[in-house]
């Protein structure tokens, strides 16, 4: 029984039902994953555990007989952080300048946005030939760089224009019947509201290229990110160590997003606080 007195459908138990398969089927393997990463010394790869420890975590940190997580790691978040602020920064110039129509405003959106169609690995691959007809070694910090922002950018500039609809004129035209020059009025009237949003796009852009692995492929060039070093450890290390690695990458992601979500809350709050002080 409800709040109202009335009975549920059979269309919400099915639709609970089925949301309760698609969050099994989501984190099932993550939690199976977790699970197996505390095998003891002699565990396996599979059930039943082997007793339970922490062996396989401190294995992680010391020097492997092949894989380079340390390094692949470090690339990873460097090449993420790249990506993040390229995102956002090349989304909001272009929102802006979209802000008013202009000749072929429209073909190059469409052409902006049409590599989100366009099947990964062919990306990577066009871009791996590319730079090897041009001479020029494949690295993950420059040919994966621009790999990576032809998926995140698209993406980025969707969010963007999508903000910019939502956005009141009226608290420009304030601004500038107070005096404020346009520089000014961007600095301190659109951007603290479009911050949020911006962090968000932030956040997006990050994580996109932090677990990319098709567009990385044939652009990351001689040293390997955190992806490619993984999918490298599934067909040679036979030990709960790559399970160790999964976890650890996995809780790296949620704390990430939950910094992220946590600077929004703050940054909201704040804001919530000047408006009840300025009223």
């Amino acid at each position: 029984m409800t709040g109202t007195g009335t009975r549920r459908g059979l269309s919400f138990y099915l639709l609970a039902a089925f949301f309760g398969l698609f969050v099994l089927f989501l984190y099932g393997p993550i939690a199976t994953i977790t699970i197996l990463s505390f095998q003891g010394p002699e565990g396996g790869l599979t059930f039943p555990m082997n007793g339970v420890s922490l062996h396989w975590f401190r294995n992680l940190f010391e020097q492997q007989a092949v894989g380079d997580f340390g390094g692949s790691f470090r690339r990873s978040i460097a090449l993420g952080l790249t990506v993040m602020v390229l995102t956002v920064l090349f989304s909001l110039l272009a929102g802006f300048a979209f802000r008013r129509r202009f000749l072929g405003s429209g073909a190059l959106f469409y052409l902006a946005v049409a590599s989100l169609i366009v099947p990964s690995i062919l990306v990577s691959l066009g871009i791996g030939l590319l730079f090897n007809i041009l001479g020029i070694e494949p690295t993950w910090y420059g040919s994966a760089l621009g790999a990576h922002l032809t998926w995140t950018l698209p993406f980025g500039l969707l969010i963007v224009f999508a903000i910019f609809n939502r956005f009141n004129p009226a608290y420009e035209e304030a601004a500038r019947d107070l005096g404020a020059t346009p520089w000014q009025t961007v600095r301190h009237v659109v951007l603290p509201i479009l911050l949020p949003s911006l962090i968000g796009v932030g956040l997006f852009g990050f994580t996109l290229s932090y677990d990319e692995f098709a567009r990385t492929l044939m652009t990351a060039g001689s040293f390997n990110t955190l992806p490619l070093e993984i999918y490298g450890m599934t067909t040679n290390v036979t030990t709960p160590v790559l399970y160790a690695l999964g976890t650890l990458t996995t809780l790296f992601s949620f704390t990430v997003i939950g910094l992220f979500l946590a600077g929004v809350m703050i940054l909201r709050r704040r804001r919530l606080r000047r408006t009840g002080a300025a009223a």
